[in-house]
Parts: C-alpha cells; structure tokens; sequence
C-alpha cells in the first residue's frame, strides 16, 4: 500500500511530489489532466520563438520568500519585468491614450526564462516518471479505518488506488462541487471549501508575439497599459517580451466578463487586435495570437467561480489547512494557504505545510512500530503523537472559535463576544489535551524531575507552539470579514488594548494547562513506580 496519494499535478502537489521523493516516502500522483501544471501555462509561440504565460506570469522577491528560493535552488533563471516607469492610459474608447507616469507598476515582480513552465519542469524532474499518472480524474475517496481509498476515473475505466494517507491539491470549490466524500466533511469544513474562490477560474488572457523587436519600444512605450472605458476588451496591458528584449510579445487580462467573452467569441480575434492597436499602432498588427479563458476549464473553473470576486480574496481559511479522517486526508492548493495564498507562492507553502506534517506522521509511525524501542525512543513516539494530535486540532479549534461566536451573536451577547469565544475554544482544547497525555504511555525511568517539574513537560508545552498565535490571526480575518459582526465596531476589528485582555485570560488558562499537565505526567510516573515495586 502507497504510503500516499497526491491528487492535483500543479505547482502544489509536483511540489510536494519531489519533498516526498526526497524522503523517501512511497507516493503516487494523479491529474485529471493530460498535462501537468494544472494553472500554470506557458505555451509555445512561433512568431517570436519563445514560450507565452496563460496562466501565472510573475513572482515578487520582496514579498514571496517560498517561491524565490526555490527558483535559486532550482537553478532556474530569472529577470525583471519590464517596467520603465510609464503606462498608456485608454479612459475612453473613442480617443487616444495618454501617457501616464508610473513608477514601480509592477512592484519589483520577475518572470522566468522559457515561463513559468520551467519550474513545473523543474519540479516534475525530481519526480520518477512511473508515480505520475495523467489523464485521472477523481471521482470519490472514501475513509476505510486505517486507510484511504480513493476512485479515479480514467479513458472510461475506473480504478481504485489505496494508499495511508491522500492530499487533494485542488481548488476547494471543485471537491465541494464535483468530489464525493464518505462520509461527508462536516458542514462547517464544506461551507470553508465553496467559501474560497478559486483563483484565476474567472480570468482570461490573450498574448500576442510578433517576429522581431518590441516595436512598441522602439516607439517609446512601455508596454504597459490600462483600457477604463465601458467597451475595453482587455483591462490591463503588459509587456511580455524575453529578458532581452529582442523577441517580442505583449499580453493583456480581459475586461469583459465570462458572459461577454463568450458573446463576443466569434470576432474575438478581430477585437483583440483593434485594441493592441489602438494603443500602439499598426506595428502591432497580424501577431500571433493565443487565448486562455480559464472558465472553460473544467479542473479549474467551478459554477460559483462564474461569479468572481470584487477584490482578492481572503485566503487561508484555518478549517482548510485542518487534517481529516483522523490524519488521512489534507487539503492543498494556493487557496489553502494563510501566506500568498491566490499565487504560486502560496501553492508552494501549502505543499510545504502538508510536507512536513506527512513526514512527522511517518516519523512517528516508524518510532511506534519499532520492536524493542528503547524508554527515550517510546517517550519520543509518544509526544510526537502528542504533537500530531495538537496540529490537528488547530483547525478544529478555529472552528469551535465561530460555533461559540455564533452562538454568542444569537443569544443576545453584545460585549466581550470574542474575548469569550476564544477563550473558552482554547479551554476546552487544552482539557482534551490533558485528556490525551493521560492515554499515552511513557517511559518515566528514563525521565528526570527537577523541582518538581518533570522533564517531559516543556515538551508537552512546545507541542502548542504557535498555536495561540495561529488561533488569534484566525479570528481577526474571521471578525473583519464577518458580515455578523459589523455592527459590533470593537469586534469586528478588535483593537489592541482588547486584544490583549483576551491573551492575557488564554494565558491563565495556559498557565493552568501547563500545571495540570505536569500533574498528570508526575501521577504517571509515581503508578509506574509502584507497579515496578510490586514485580
């Protein structure tokens, strides 16, 4: 049996695909496509003999630490985008654009040589060629106890793969629409899934290359533009030229919606051109055109997705970085991820969060079944349970934050709202807490107590490390998004002066934990002892 199943081959699971070849892990990963990549797209261009983005274009050093360092350690290479510091302004159809100065557009983004498919190359190399399986949709996964089964669907035929553990690097709102879970996630879990858009799912682009120069530049432009009137085809203009700037190709994202793009199909090509042209002159005429309109991706695009998002969205949902089924089963994809979520930098930090939760289960795994494990080893695989356990809970616990909010809004409670909510969430996980340390078993012969303190206790309270932390930042995207909760201004934002009273009732009940915890472990070794007296 497969130790895991990665189903999603974008930048998320290729991702996690070569952590886990790295470490050994038995895996195999399945895309619905007959490609890998899944949003990111580069596509070959012959006019100017280098490869377009369709989908993903840049990545921001200054603010994407993940995916900057990958693509160093990956050798790829690397340029700015173009960038001079001006952009064409077309506010109104029937009139020329206006130059306009605009320094730092691009806020410092850099693009990759050959296109962002060079690093889902780069990914897929370290990846062996017989645990990628193209051209396999997923059709139902199930929890079988100490396993997971999962149904693709593949040329008409159905397979069933089981493996220990699955990641459905996937947009959420496609497996709350189209996956079939048994049993369900709960309601709570499935509201997080549809609640998160899908990133790009709405979006089109058009790229257009021609042979030769950038005459644009020649021209004295940037490349750079923005269409504001009512009739714009495309809103927003870049240059894609190569590094060097001596194979041209220039891109836009369309202004009109899914419903007009698909209105306007037939002349579409005829529509693109006469904008480019408006903008920069016949110089730009009779390229080659390429479009992506991600709508018609069925592995991309749910129904919600038709309707995007006024703005970019609030990713990050803790409930969809939580473990399901006992541990089994995670939940990947940019839209899972609390940092650059929308991006691939947030691809990449889903992969890594699932990454080292994988390997610690594994880790842990082993250590349990050891035979003849020595005192240190059992205590080690017993508080790395421990901390498997308390990682599972961080979600969960976020979502006994909302049930208790909730509660609270519909009883009439008009102040300190948060305060209570919070505090009693982390209450009642910490008393689960103790309750869990009292079923694990320990070694205590191999355990010092220093002032009453048993040694094992710090490592217990490390198991929550940046748990509270985690928690807090939850209820501050919940509370300045609720809609519940607008009407209560102190918390819906929350100052600060509020907030730190609640930290300060989490700390006692922290200090409470702690205690309790040390109690239990000492009461466990004083029956230890005495058990070994009565041999």
């Amino acid at each position: 049996m497969l130790d895991v199943v990665i189903v999603g081959g974008g930048a998320c699971g290729l991702a996690l695909a070569r952590g886990l070849a790295g470490a050994g892990v038995s895996f195999a990963l399945y895309e619905a496509r007959p490609r890998l990549g899944g949003r990111v797209l580069s596509v070959e261009d012959k006019a100017s003999g280098m490869r377009v983005d369709m989908g993903p274009t840049w990545f921001w050093p200054d603010t994407q630490p993940t995916i900057t360092a990958l693509v160093k350690e990956l050798g790829l290479t690397d340029f700015p985008q173009y960038d001079p510091g001006t952009a064409l302004l077309l506010a109104f159809g029937d009139k020329k654009p206006e130059t306009r100065m605009t320094p730092n557009l691009h806020s410092g983004a850099r693009r990759l040589e050959g296109g962002m498919a060079s690093l889902i190359e780069a990914l897929t190399a370290a990846v062996p060629a017989e645990a990628i399986h193209l051209s396999s949709v997923l059709r139902a996964i199930a929890d079988r106890g100490d396993h997971v089964e999962l149904t693709f669907e593949s040329d008409g035929k159905t397979e069933t793969v089981t493996a220990k553990r699955a990641v459905l690097a996937l947009p959420p709102r496609l497996l709350a629409e189209h996956l079939a879970f048994q049993p369900e996630l709960d309601a709570l879990s499935r509201n997080a899934m549809r609640s998160a858009p899908t990133w790009m799912a709405a979006q089109a682009k058009a790229l257009v290359g021609f042979s030769g120069a950038p005459a644009w530049r020649a021209d004295g432009h940037s490349g750079n533009a923005f269409a504001t009137h009512e009739q714009a085809v495309l809103g927003e203009i870049f240059d894609a030229c190569d590094a060097s700037g001596e194979r041209a190709a220039i891109g836009g994202f369309f202004a009109l919606s899914a419903e007009l793009r698909e209105a306007f199909s037939g002349g579409m090509s005829m529509l693109i051109e006469s904008q480019f042209v408006q903008l920069f002159g016949r110089s730009v005429e009779d390229g080659e055109q390429h479009v992506q309109d991600w709508t018609h991706e069925p592995f991309t695009c749910a129904t919600i997705d038709l309707t995007p998002p006024s703005e970019h969205p609030d990713y990050g949902d803790p409930l969809l970085r939580q473990a399901f089924w006992d541990g089994k089963l995670y939940l990947g994809g940019t839209e899972t991820a609390r940092e650059g979520g929308g991006y691939l930098e947030g691809a990449l930090v889903a992969a890594e969060r699932i990454r080292l939760r994988l390997l610690d289960q594994k880790e842990t795994s082993t250590m349990i079944s050891g035979e003849g494990a020595s005192g240190e080893a059992l205590n080690e695989a017993s508080m790395a349970r421990f901390r498997e356990w308390v990682n599972a809970k961080r979600a969960p616990t976020f979502a006994s934050y909302r049930q208790r909010l909730n509660f609270g809004l519909s009883n009439g409670q008009k102040e300190q709202i948060t305060q209570r909510a919070m505090l009693g969430a982390m209450e009642a996980v910490l008393k689960e807490a103790i309750a869990v340390l009292e079923g694990l078993p320990f070694d205590h012969s191999v355990v010092a107590v220093d002032k009453g303190r048993s040694d094992l206790t710090p490592l217990a309270q490390k198991a929550f490390d940046g748990f509270i932390q985690e928690l807090l930042d939850g209820v501050i995207d919940f509370n300045r998004t609720s809609c519940a909760l607008s009407n209560f201004p102190e918390e819906h934002k929350p100052s600060k002066d509020y907030l730190q009273v609640t930290l300060l009732d989490i700390a006692a009940a922290w200090k409470e934990f702690s205690l309790d915890a040390n109690q239990v472990l000492l009461d466990k070794r004083v029956v230890d002892q005495q058990a070994t007296r009565s041999l």
